[in-house]
């Protein structure tokens, strides 16, 4: 259970944060990096929700309590001592990615094949799906590089992976299932 009674507590007031297993790291270091665009990302959902409506706002009401899911897994290290812990922290699980792929599948379905590569825009809720996919894009590589320097549950890399996959055919559904997609026309303006 959250509870939070103080917003503000001034122990990070010289630079440093406390991780989910109660050490402290600079707020700049990797892994508060790599939660802090997953967080960052969480906030552009926010924002395509607002043009969102009926199944395609439910979907992404359930990735925002994911993308919490993830940052609590990522901001918690010492994966090797989950298994001793009183109470083992919130990791990312394989049926989250495996609800992603139904989606994907699901909303894939129903579009016409791409034959050039997609420009974000058409319409506001398309183009910011297309800035969820780009931030979530960069929250997966921050988590790539964190994984080569620390551990990092594989689960979450993976439902990343998949996140920015389903951010770009939601796009496409947003756009008249791919009618109002705009098309990238290599070297239009030479």
């Amino acid at each position: 259970m959250v509870v939070l009674n103080r917003i503000y507590t001034r122990a990070g007031d010289k630079g440093d944060t406390a991780l989910g297993n109660g050490s402290r790291v600079p707020k700049d270091a990797l892994r508060v990096e790599a939660y802090g665009t997953v967080d960052e990302t969480n906030a552009c959902v926010g924002l395509a929700r607002l043009h969102a409506a009926g199944e395609m706002d439910a979907a992404l009401a359930r990735i925002q309590n994911d993308l919490f899911d993830l940052g609590a897994d990522l901001c918690r290290p010492d994966m090797a001592k989950d298994a001793e812990a009183e109470y083992p922290p919130l990791r990312m699980t394989a049926p989250q990615i495996d609800r992603l792929e139904a989606e994907i599948d699901a909303m894939n379905a129903n579009l016409a094949p791409l034959r050039s590569f997609v420009l974000p825009g058409g319409s506001a809720l398309a183009a910011h799906l297309h800035q969820c996919r780009t931030v979530s894009r960069r929250a997966e590589r921050l988590t790539v590089a964190l994984a080569r320097e620390g551990d990092v549950n594989e689960i979450a890399l993976r439902y990343l992976n998949r996140l920015s996959d389903w951010f770009f055919v939601a796009s496409r559904v947003a756009n008249a299932d791919g009618a109002d997609d705009v098309l990238w026309v290599p070297g239009a303006n030479r």
